[in-house]
């Protein structure tokens, strides 16, 4: 029997009477916003489409739209599909401490079961941020450094839980019904690393949102039915901060008093790739402006964070998702196409001379200073040597995108315009408009008619 504080208990208290101020909404909204854009762009890439063919044998099981799409599916599959899309090509949100990306699992959770249970856009806004703060929460309590150090993938591990709560607030469970379904969630979560040492098995890591969004509301709807689980998932003696970290010693942290909801604390990318290769882009924009041949550069060197050495350079990627969490194909990819530019990551270019040039040429290293600095900083410190002998070097500790260096709601909507391709007219503001007056709507039936415009 379990004794002492009963810290999953208190965490599962704060999260179902956790409710918002007038910021959080607006700022949902921007992650909101976001979350679509990137979804959508996701949704046309050869493997979601292929997804998406699967998930239509299960049309019509549910009430629950998907991306694009115009025929609807259960909750479970439309979490799952929708969770795909989001996470499908690097450009979703990010909360740098927990190392995830809670918007590509919890927004899908969230709208598949609104759909289902006629929810109101606040009930479905509040359950958002209940998501959030679970993965962020958890995330911190278990040092997700050491988490994906172990070669465990923090979205799909604290997806689970994140997606658990946010199911559970839609469904109106209780306290205990919480307990429960994260007692699934602990069953049910995993998401391996290895995707980033080989350079052709990398696209299971798309697939990652869309499980812990589907393991999220099928571990609810467990709880909901009455099919029991362990309600100490989180501090018991086999719970999750003794599977995945060090045990119960960070446990305050999940109740912690926090100047403002985890909401706050994200990053939207403003390139498609690992965000930990943003400030390494920033830093090449100021020192080169991306106006250079390979001839000028005799070095040049990346130093960061020990991960950046552990799982970021292969050199000759043989997938987009595996040329997308490269350091070296990303610096040479950034020079050759740009780096806003989404197709520099094709197929067709994996092998690109140029871009392998640049590649070959980047040196990783880890960096000490910046290792101590992470995760609550994504920094880099770029170094040139060039064929001049000019030295040029640059250490940018927070990327454009980053709470400090926010995008705000007109930067957002210029990179949701650039995704939705071929709806930037009357599509583009329905959604926009669906999105600003979600708030204050008794239903969200409106936005999920304007997801479903075609891709």
């Amino acid at each position: 029997m379990e004794t002492g504080p009963n810290f999953t208990q208190d965490f599962a208290r704060s999260l179902m009477t956790l409710s918002l101020g007038a910021a959080d909404v607006d700022h949902l909204g921007n992650l909101l916003l976001d979350h679509i854009g990137v979804s959508f762009c996701g949704a046309r890439q050869p493997w979601v489409t292929a997804l998406l063919r699967w998930a239509e044998r299960h049309a019509e099981s549910g009430p629950c739209g998907l991306i694009g799409r115009n025929f609807t599916v259960a909750p479970d599959i439309a979490a799952f599909a929708n969770g795909v899309a989001a996470h499908s090509f690097e450009l979703d949100d990010t909360h740098d401490v927990s190392l995830s990306h809670p918007g590509a699992v919890i927004f899908p959770t969230v709208l598949a079961i609104a759909a289902d249970v006629n929810a109101s856009g606040i009930e479905a806004l509040t359950a958002v941020a209940a998501g959030y703060e679970t993965m962020a929460r958890l995330g911190a309590a278990v040092d997700a450094r050491r988490v994906i150090a172990r070669g465990f993938h923090p979205t799909a591990l604290l997806g689970a839980f994140g997606a658990a709560t946010a199911a559970a607030r839609m469904l109106k469970l209780s306290e205990q019904g919480l307990q429960c379904a994260w007692g699934h969630a602990l069953s049910l979560a995993g998401g391996s690393m290895q995707f980033s040492q080989e350079p052709d098995g990398a696209d299971v890591k798309r697939m990652h949102a869309g499980y812990a969004a589907r393991n999220g509301v099928q571990a609810a709807q467990m709880a909901q039915i009455g099919i029991g689980a362990p309600s100490r998932s989180v501090d018991g003696r086999y719970g999750f901060l003794s599977l995945f970290g060090e045990g119960n010693d960070s446990a305050h942290l999940l109740t912690a008093p926090v100047p403002r909801l985890a909401i706050h604390d994200v990053s939207l990318k403003p390139y498609a790739c690992n965000r930990l290769l943003h400030s390494m882009i920033d830093a090449l924009r100021e020192l080169t402006g991306f106006d250079l041949q390979p001839q000028a550069v005799t070095r040049l060197v990346v130093r960061g964070p020990r991960k950046l050495v552990d799982q970021h350079v292969i050199r000759r990627p043989k997938t987009p998702m595996a040329a997308q969490y490269s350091l070296p194909f990303t610096v040479g990819a950034a020079f050759v196409f740009g780096p806003e530019n989404l197709s520099a990551y094709d197929v067709q270019n994996l092998d690109d001379g140029r871009v392998l040039e640049w590649a070959d040429k980047t040196e990783v290293l880890e960096d000490a200073e910046l290792e101590a600095k992470f995760p609550e900083h994504f920094g880099t410190k770029v170094e040139l040597t060039m064929a001049s002998g000019e030295l040029r070097s640059l250490c940018v500790l927070d990327s454009v995108g980053t709470p400090r260096r926010p995008m705000d709601r007109a930067s957002i909507k210029v990179k949701m315009r650039s995704l939705l391709s071929g709806h930037t007219g009357k599509d583009f503001e329905r959604l926009v408009s669906a999105v600003e007056t979600l708030g204050a709507t008794d239903t969200t039936a409106r936005l999920q008619s304007a997801l479903a415009i075609s891709t």
